[in-house]
């Protein structure tokens, strides 16, 4: 039987179909998002950490997600960026890069879940337990959810892409925007067999989860408002879960469009587009709606504005 594997080490990007007359349109309005998307992420973590009203819990839990955020759309849009210009053929990357690559981006989509789950534990206990709200989530406890978030991604998808990395390869081209488990591991002609059944495992978990804990967390949530008569503590509640479960959502949706469109193959381009929208879109919304929200963080960027304008005027 002839022998396919070579294992070759360095590998072709297909990256997006796009007319000559588009290019630099799309890799201006990517690259414009980019920039937003990280200044939002990284400004919002900086107020943050220098405003000392916004020492709590709820804020510093919340910069984790900034974190991820930041960590998903530069491991994808600088080299994505750099592609739209480059022909197909100059498209390429090596072996090493795109293990690495493919596991930010399933780092990054765990870590979304993770951290969104010890959100939602926050609010649960802010909300039910409002009398021992400091007594529970003091800055040990915030280090600890940090530290189970971010470890049980780490390992769950560094075996994920452990499994894959075994494989022998027989081809070297990436069919996507950027290197992911399920390109990597289509390099291969071994079976697949092992790799599929955890990637489903991991995704059952996973999912089964996150929906799991916010389903019970906002059902105790609910139950509390159906119960108390105190509006103020209603109305607490309604903002804040709302919020959260809508930056939730958007996430959750973004992801099922990407796995979805993998079984698709005669959709590939919606599914780069998608994978593409997945790393930005909920990052730049999540700080939209955490900052519209937060009574603070508005506080603080109108006092910021108002210093500002009223500045040169009382020099004067």
């Amino acid at each position: 039987m002839e022998n396919y594997t070579y294992n070759s080490y360095t590998l072709q990007i297909e990256g997006l179909n796009i007319t000559k007359n588009y290019i630099y349109p799309v890799f201006f309005l990517l690259l414009i998002l980019y920039i937003v998307s990280m200044v939002m992420n990284i400004g919002i973590s900086v107020l943050i950490f220098t405003d000392k009203n916004l020492h709590q819990p709820m804020y510093f839990i919340f910069c984790n997600l900034s974190l991820s955020d930041v960590i998903g759309t530069t491991h994808v849009f600088p080299r994505l960026l750099v592609d739209i210009l480059r022909p197909p053929s100059e498209r390429l990357i090596s072996y090493y890069g795109c293990v690495v690559q493919a596991f930010l981006t399933h780092f990054f989509g765990t870590t979304s879940h993770t951290v969104l789950m010890i959100m939602a534990f926050d609010r649960y206990v802010a909300i039910c337990y409002p009398l021992r709200y400091s007594t529970i989530m003091t800055n040990k406890m915030v280090m600890k959810l940090t530290v189970s978030a971010w470890g049980s991604a780490f390992v769950l998808v560094g075996i994920l892409i452990g499994l894959t990395v075994r494989l022998n390869r027989c081809r070297t081209m990436i069919m996507n925007p950027y290197c992911d488990n399920a390109s990597l591991f289509k390099l291969s002609c071994e079976s697949v067999f092992i790799n599929n059944v955890y990637g489903l495992t991991f995704t059952v978990v996973l999912l089964t989860a996150s929906i799991g804990s916010i389903v019970f967390t906002y059902t105790k949530i609910a139950v509390v408002c159906m119960t108390s008569k105190n509006k103020s503590l209603n109305s607490k509640a309604l903002k804040t879960c709302s919020t959260h479960l809508v930056v939730y959502l958007i996430m959750l949706i973004s992801g099922f469009v990407v796995i979805i469109l993998h079984r698709f193959p005669q959709y590939s381009n919606y599914r780069k587009l998608s994978a593409i929208l997945f790393t930005i879109v909920p990052g730049s919304l999540n700080t939209i709606i955490y900052g519209v929200q937060s009574k603070e963080i508005r506080k603080f960027l109108y006092e910021i504005l108002t210093s500002k304008t009223c500045s040169p005027l009382s020099q004067k």
